[in-house]
């Protein structure tokens, strides 16, 4: 607990496409996230980032950056943004999209 107070965590999910690109939008001051334009359909996904997490945009593309202080908060939020994305009634082997986390770390760096 006190290393979450004292660094932070952070997680970098990567959005993972073959041919229709996810579009991923985000409002209430990096708090709640959509998701459109997954598997090609016209549904929008909305996911609300628990208390304490943020969801920002990293300098790459397809790569988003959740933090906060709460290891099991920001886990969490991770999971409902993946699982939002899970591709139903398709072959999971073949049909790999979605938001993956791709990095678990620190916001600033350990000693």
């Amino acid at each position: 607990m006190i290393k979450g107070v004292i660094y932070g965590f952070l997680y970098k999910m990567r959005a993972v496409y073959a041919h229709f690109p996810i579009n991923i939008a985000i409002s209430n001051e990096n708090t709640h996230v959509e998701i459109r334009n997954f598997l090609g359909e016209k549904f929008t996904r909305h996911v609300d980032m628990l208390q304490g997490v943020t969801f920002k945009p990293s300098g790459s593309k397809d790569e988003f950056i959740l933090q906060g202080n709460d290891l099991e908060l920001v886990s969490r939020s991770a999971a409902l943004i993946q699982q939002s994305t899970a591709v139903k009634k398709k072959d999971i082997r073949k049909f790999l999209d979605g938001i993956y986390v791709s990095e678990k770390s620190t916001v600033e760096p350990m000693d």
